[in-house]
């Protein structure tokens, strides 16, 4: 333990640690998206067939990095932020950390339409990882779709009992305690090596700002317990990220969350 302690783990040019993560998005015009993928300056094609990746630059200049205010762009040299591939009716994004991908859903929402293509789910990383570790050899490696499905189900079922127990209680404090009892054991369980977030984006235009914000709180949460827990606080739990994010969120807003 204290070996690691010691030693600090992998991150990324803008600052943040190298947490791959994977957004998905369904194709609905696929003849359309190559042609507006050209027309987006921060975008380049590849030499391989539909695959591009996206720099940061032009219309994505100002994306702003918590962790790295002091890091200096060379224009002749931009970050590559991430990359994109379109095959079997679906768009990839591989992205090196939880921050780009927070800033990829709703960069590419706004300039991509709907009826174009639309987010489905982001698969994700929980750890972090050590400078000299060996790193998975590119994204099929670290994402086993029977395994992500297998965690997203078992997920659900598990809401879905919680919630017929809350709705049969007999009082709105049975309800309560039963979701406390949930959300406490939940907060407790170790975290899968790789997991699924499903967005829900049915919402009206007004309120997709709220999923951004809820996609950025549960990701922020996974990657403190990561830090926490990597620098020896194996107490750490899920319900204390969230906590902590959520104050951070709110409390530099200056809102009240509760009302």
């Amino acid at each position: 333990m204290f070996d690691r302690l010691q030693k600090p783990f992998l991150t990324v040019e803008t600052g943040e640690a190298y947490q791959p993560i994977r957004l998905t998005f369904d194709l609905l015009r696929p003849d359309l998206l190559p042609q507006i993928l050209a027309e987006i300056k921060c975008i380049q094609k590849n030499t391989t067939t539909n695959a591009w990746t996206w720099y940061w630059k032009e219309e994505c200049e100002d994306l702003h990095f918590d962790s790295i205010d002091s890091f200096r762009k060379n224009p002749d040299h931009p970050v590559r932020l991430g990359t994109i591939s379109m095959r079997e009716g679906k768009v990839f994004i591989n992205l090196p950390s939880f921050k780009r991908g927070c800033l990829a859903v709703p960069f590419f929402y706004r300039l991509v339409k709907k009826d174009i293509m639309v987010v489905h789910s982001a698969d994700f990383i929980n750890k972090v990882f050590a400078l000299d570790e060996r790193l998975p050899h590119g994204f099929s490696e670290l994402f086993k779709e029977e395994e992500l499905e297998r965690i997203m189900n078992e997920r659900i079922s598990d809401y879905d009992s919680v919630k017929e127990r809350c709705e049969k209680a007999a009082t709105p404090e049975e309800a309560f305690k039963v979701l406390s009892d949930y959300t406490n054991t939940e907060a407790k369980k170790r975290l899968p090596y790789a997991e699924r977030y499903l967005f829900d984006l049915s919402a009206n235009i007004e309120d997709v700002e709220v999923v951004f914000l809820a996609f950025y709180i549960y990701l922020r949460g996974r990657e403190l317990v990561a830090i926490k827990r990597w620098f020896g606080q194996t107490g750490y739990t899920l319900a204390d990220a969230v906590h902590e994010s959520v104050h951070q969120v709110f409390g530099d807003m200056g809102m009240d969350i509760i009302e």
